[in-house]
């Protein structure tokens, strides 16, 4: 029998829940006044949320709106009583952009060995205090020789490193290279101002006329070959034209180059042959021996590894390899394929001595490396479960209920840098506990991202999770899918976050671009669709899946390049291909894009370990990649459209 709880208690517990959420809207206040730039706002509320776990944020917003009119004692004393959180830092990285403006180098110096993320903004300011020394500023010389628009107070660093002569002409030159190469035409520019004779303005139009019609550029021989900036800019035209159309570009610097030094053409020949690589021309190679190879870059010395795996020169690789930096060459892909060159030359010996460290690493490259010495890629049972008491103990944690709060108040930025400051030092036994406490909340992201950060021992269940099987399971078979690739193409996607939305507008738990969204409507007859269901879990999975089908049958039934297709649009994936029969792997290894190039490893090598976890029909991982063959007599829909989601 029920008992009525007495008036003045259930009054006292209304106005103790309506206090609650009053306070518990407080933060949405604060944040909407933050972004408002509402000092005045702000303060209010670092007064009304005093005891609160996020009594921190107001106060922190504000001293980020008002870093120049604040004494430094107040901000130091913030710093000091909340040093053990992850506001701290940024707002500590922010307070040294101000004294740097400020030129207060005194105090800078002071705060700037408790930084402990170094930002580029902050690296130019470090220097610019100690200019005086010149060494300093000869270390300070990779900050000039980077291709990106560099924020606006590193100019005062290189205008200082240019008096004092650190950077020279030769400098110059060499950034506006780097700068080509990434095409960032408007930071040319810019860097070319530095020269001793920098460029007029009607000079600089050229810039912007040979960015937009490169072929018509060369022609017409509009640029002169007298000066070094025409000689430079003549090398970014023909750069332009190859990076579409190789044999053109090679066409017009033939009745060009003799107009170049000897030094000049190799340079040149360089640039034609890592676009021809990206092109998968069949002359790249030929190209490259036209070349300085003691000159070629990281970049292109990657670019000729892949052109000799496609044309199965196992002897060019293994030279390859060797000639890139020793960092490059410890990169798990460089070390698998200088283990195949060795095998496929004889030399078995040297092979298995790369291949069994890689075999025990938990990647693309460590499966094949597994299944290349002989055995069958499996994901080893779970090694440990968290107890409650872990898990309970992760709850607790002042870092982890704030990000709890912020979470599901839809500060996801703020919340995910809680909980990441708050697994910052953990061994792989709490790594676990947090990792299974994130998936009880449903924070799957942060439990797949949390669980792949352990080193000896794993729970695989919380690195490859599987929510959603009911809907999944249901639309695979619909759809006629292998699901362990549909949930590892899930895992990349998303990370099972279905608010997940993408910076060029792909939403959802498998990130459908909106036009594929409504082509798909169209074709399964979806009455009454709207572009915010695409949201909708059912409707994304439904949708994903049958455009999934679709590309499968686009691309002949090959998933890997339908995976690639998934990502940077079926045109681009069939073009990859090549006259001959390719191995997977090498069709994976060869895609142009660097996006898509990873995006295909991780989906397949999610698929093979979501296979074991749910018990379907094992295969190799070489034989869930399979050989990527041409694709002909495929329908052409509307929904074929080269959009890269990334």
């Amino acid at each position: 029998m029920s008992k009525k709880l007495p008036y003045y208690l259930l009054a006292s517990l209304i106005f103790l829940a309506s206090r609650c959420f009053a306070d518990d809207t407080l933060i949405d206040d604060a944040y909407n006044a933050y972004k408002n730039r509402d000092d005045k706002a702000l303060a209010g509320y670092v007064a009304q949320m005093q005891g609160q776990p996020l009594a921190a944020y107001p106060e922190y917003w504000r001293l980020l709106l008002t870093l120049d009119q604040t004494d430094s004692g107040t901000i130091e004393a913030f710093l000091a009583r909340y040093s053990d959180t992850p506001f701290a830092e940024k707002l500590r990285q922010e307070w040294l952009k101000s004294l740097g403006k400020q030129q207060n180098w005194t105090l800078y110096m002071e705060e700037l060995p408790k930084l402990t993320l170094m930002d580029t903004a902050n690296s130019c300011y470090a220097a610019l205090a100690q200019a005086g020394d010149k060494t300093t500023l000869q270390n300070a010389k990779p900050l000039w020789l980077n291709s990106n628009d560099l924020p606006s107070n590193c100019d005062d660093l290189f205008i200082v490193m240019q008096e004092k002569g650190v950077i020279k002409d030769s400098d110059v030159w060499a950034r506006l290279r780097l700068i080509f190469q990434a095409n960032h035409i408007s930071v040319a520019k810019s860097a070319a101002s530095y020269l001793s004779k920098p460029p007029n303005s009607t000079t600089l139009k050229l810039f912007d006329r040979v960015y937009e019609d490169p072929q018509r550029m060369l022609e017409k021989k509009n640029i002169t070959t007298k000066t070094r900036l025409g000689r430079e800019l003549n090398f970014y035209a023909l750069e332009r034209v190859a990076r579409s159309q190789p044999d053109l570009a090679v066409e017009l610097w033939e009745k060009m180059h003799t107009n170049f030094s000897k030094e000049d053409q190799k340079y040149v020949w360089g640039r034609l042959a890592i676009q021809a690589a990206r092109n998968h021309h069949p002359q790249a190679l030929a190209w490259y021996k036209l070349a300085d190879s003691d000159l070629l870059d990281n970049e292109q010395l990657a670019w000729k590894a892949r052109a000799a795996l496609r044309a199965a020169d196992w002897d060019t690789l293994a030279s390859t390899i060797a000639e890139m930096s020793p960092v490059l060459q410890e990169d798990a892909a460089w070390r698998f394929w200088k283990a195949r060159a060795f095998r496929e030359t004889g030399n078995q010996a040297a092979a298995d001595a790369l291949l069994l460290p890689l075999s025990k690493e938990r990647n693309f490259y460590g499966q094949l490396a597994l299944e290349e010495l002989g055995s069958v890629v499996n994901a080893p049972a779970v090694a440990y479960h968290a107890s409650e008491a872990d898990v309970s103990e992760i709850e607790k944690l002042p870092a982890v209920q704030r990000a709890s709060i912020l979470y599901r108040h839809g500060l996801r930025w703020e919340s995910r840098q809680e909980w990441l400051w708050a697994i910052r030092n953990m061994d792989d036994k709490h790594l676990i506990a947090a990792a299974e406490y994130a998936f009880r909340q449903e924070w799957y992201d942060l439990a797949i991202n949390t669980a792949d950060k352990t080193q000896l021992i794993h729970d695989f269940a919380l690195r490859y999770p599987t929510p959603y099987r009911d809907q999944m399971k249901n639309y695979a078979r619909e759809n006629q899918l292998d699901e362990a690739w549909v949930y590892g193409l899930v895992r990349q996607e998303s990370r099972f976050i279905s608010e997940s939305r993408s910076g060029v507008g792909a939403a959802g738990l498998m990130q459908l671009m909106p036009a594929t969204a409504r082509w798909i409507a169209k074709k399964i007859g979806f009455g009454q669709y709207q572009t915010n269901m695409i949201h909708e879990l059912n409707t994304n999975i439904q949708f994903g899946t049958y455009y999934l089908r679709h590309i499968l049958e686009v691309t002949n039934g090959q998933s890997v390049m339908a995976t690639a297709a998934y990502n940077a649009g079926p045109g681009r994936a069939k073009r990859w291909v090549d006259d001959k029969p390719l191995e997977g792997a090498i069709y994976i290894e060869t895609i142009p894009f660097l996006e898509t190039r990873d995006y295909v490893k991780k989906v397949m090598s999610n698929a093979q370990y979501y296979s074991q976890r749910l018990g379907t029909q094992m295969q190799t991982i070489k034989q869930r990649l399979g050989t990527v063959t041409s694709v002909v007599n495929t329908p052409v829909e509307a929904s074929d459209v080269d959009e890269n989601k990334e």
